[in-house]
């Protein structure tokens, strides 16, 4: 009997998360972007905001009334503890949304969704899903991608690694894992291989 599965994917920061997710992309799956549901639940207007004020500072809202995404970013990544602060704002209005996203693509007819989100345990949402898939790759690789990325400094991007679960963590709370530090081929590879092993949830198999 074929069945519908929630794929949550994960990882350390810089470790090429979103490449994994639009690789999965073409074997089928609905991909759900939990930073694209951060971002809209963070969009002016949102009463989020007003919260994240409250506990961030009021001049993490521009005149406007928009976020400054710079600052918040800023002092929200500056320690764990921060981190658990912007969490704790923002995650119960990301996960309602989240499986609102979850049941539509059912709806449509997906058998597999990508819940592509960085923050997957620490929000939870990891008690969603059928299987967890995480992406890691070494701390100098994943320092040079995050400082090209975001262009920031080295300083900034090892706050915001360092703010991040250990790798330890990934590998021994996830069903899979994926090494990202190959060749574009090699990780082709992994997917296409992972794709198969979805395969076999999604029949019933497993």
């Amino acid at each position: 009997m074929r069945k519908a599965i929630v794929i949550g994917l994960t990882g350390q920061t810089g470790a090429g998360k979103t490449t994994v997710a639009e690789g999965l992309r073409h074997f089928g799956y609905q991909v759900i972007k939990a930073d694209e549901i951060a971002r809209l639940v963070t969009e002016q207007g949102s009463p989020v905001l007003q919260e994240l004020a409250a506990v961030f500072g009021a001049d993490i809202l521009k005149e406007d009334g928009s976020l400054d995404r710079a600052l918040l970013a800023e002092r929200a990544f500056a320690s764990p503890e921060e981190t658990k602060l912007l969490n704790g704002v923002t995650h119960p209005e990301i996960l309602r949304l989240i499986n609102k996203k979850i049941n539509g693509a059912f709806f449509d007819g997906y058998e597999g969704v990508i819940l592509d989100a960085s923050q997957l345990f620490e929000s939870g949402l990891n008690e969603r899903c059928t299987l967890v898939v995480s992406v890691v790759a070494p701390e100098d690789v994943r320092l040079k991608r995050i400082m090209e990325r975001d262009g920031i400094s080295e300083e900034k991007a090892r706050l915001r690694m360092s703010a991040q679960l250990p790798e330890e963590f990934f590998r021994t709370h996830s069903n899979y894992i994926i090494e990202n530090t190959g060749t574009a081929e090699d990780l082709k590879l992994q997917l296409r291989q992972l794709a198969g092993l979805f395969e076999e949830h999604i029949a019933g198999e497993r």
